[in-house]
C-alpha cells in the first residue's frame, strides 16, 4: 500500500453555532491535507501525480477562499464546523479520484492544535 499526501490552504471566515449559541464571526488560515492510497504504481512509478491532486484540491477549496463559510453555497447551509468542511472536501475529492487509488482521509486544521479528519 502506498500513501501520498498533498496539502493546501485557504483563508475564510466562519461562525459556528454551538449548543444554540452563535459564535462571533472570525477568520482562520485553514490548512487542508488529503491522503491518497493505493496498491499499484503506474509505469512511471507513481501512485498519482502530485500536480493533478493539487489541481483537484484547488478546485474543491476554491469556493472557500476569502469567503464566509456560513454563506458558501457548496456547504448547503450546514453549520460550518471544521468537521463539515472536512467532509465536504473529502466527498468532492473522492468523486474526482480515478479507479486505481482512493481518498484515504482529509484533515482540516482550523487553528493551531485544532484539527478534524474525515475518512470517506
Amino acid at each position: 500500500m502506498f500513501n501520498v499526501q498533498v496539502t493546501s490552504s485557504f483563508r475564510a471566515t466562519h461562525a459556528v453555532t454551538i449548543q444554540g449559541i452563535d459564535e462571533t464571526p472570525h477568520e482562520h488560515d485553514w490548512k487542508v491535507e488529503v491522503v491518497i492510497s493505493g496498491n499499484e504504481l503506474d509505469s512511471d512509478g507513481l501512485l498519482v501525480d502530485f500536480i493533478d491532486i493539487e489541481k483537484k484540491l484547488g478546485e474543491v477549496i476554491a469556493p472557500f477562499e476569502n469567503a464566509d463559510l456560513n454563506c458558501v453555497d457548496v456547504l448547503g447551509g450546514v453549520n460550518p464546523s471544521t468537521e463539515h468542511v472536512a467532509r465536504y472536501i473529502g466527498n468532492e475529492m473522492s468523486n474526482r479520484m480515478n479507479q486505481t487509488c482512493r481518498l484515504e482521509s482529509v484533515t482540516v486544521t482550523e487553528a493551531p492544535n485544532c484539527k478534524a479528519s474525515y475518512m470517506p
